[in-house]
């Protein structure tokens, strides 16, 4: 078997396809979770905490006097807690909304009907032939 029909092969199997399907409807979910938890959540919590934003939250390392996160990262280093904070809360959503969607997905699949159980297959006569011979040996 050649290279190219090897790799052709790989490339093409179900497993592979499936997860670059998973791999690239991930990174669009995380785009989205990113939106909700930046553009929706975030703000929400800001005003509840008296309209404070958390991405402006950092510790200048290099003595800055910036009263930006971008004009402190262009002074020098910076710990910028702020974001880690949004990061940590984006990672707690996409974890929660995962954990719904298999925990519906396994609910689901937990109901579904058992399927009525097949007839046996008719026993070989050659099978029926030694059963009849055991059981005249034992009379």
């Amino acid at each position: 078997m050649s290279f190219f029909s090897e790799f052709r092969e790989f490339a093409v199997k179900g497993n592979v396809v499936d997860l670059a399907v998973g791999v690239i409807i991930g990174g669009a979910f995380g785009k989205i979770v990113d939106s909700l938890v930046g553009d929706v959540i975030m703000p929400v919590v800001s005003k509840i905490f008296g309209g404070l934003d958390f991405s402006n939250y950092f510790i200048p390392l290099a003595g800055q006097t910036a009263t930006t996160l971008a004009e402190a990262k262009k002074a020098g280093a910076v710990l910028a807690y702020g974001s880690f904070i949004t990061v940590s809360l984006n990672f707690i959503i996409l974890a929660l909304v995962i954990f719904l969607m298999i925990k519906q997905i396994n609910r689901l699949k937990r109901d579904e009907p058992a399927a009525a159980p097949a007839e046996p297959p008719p026993t070989p006569e050659d099978i029926q032939l030694l059963r009849e011979i055991r059981d005249s040996l034992k009379r």
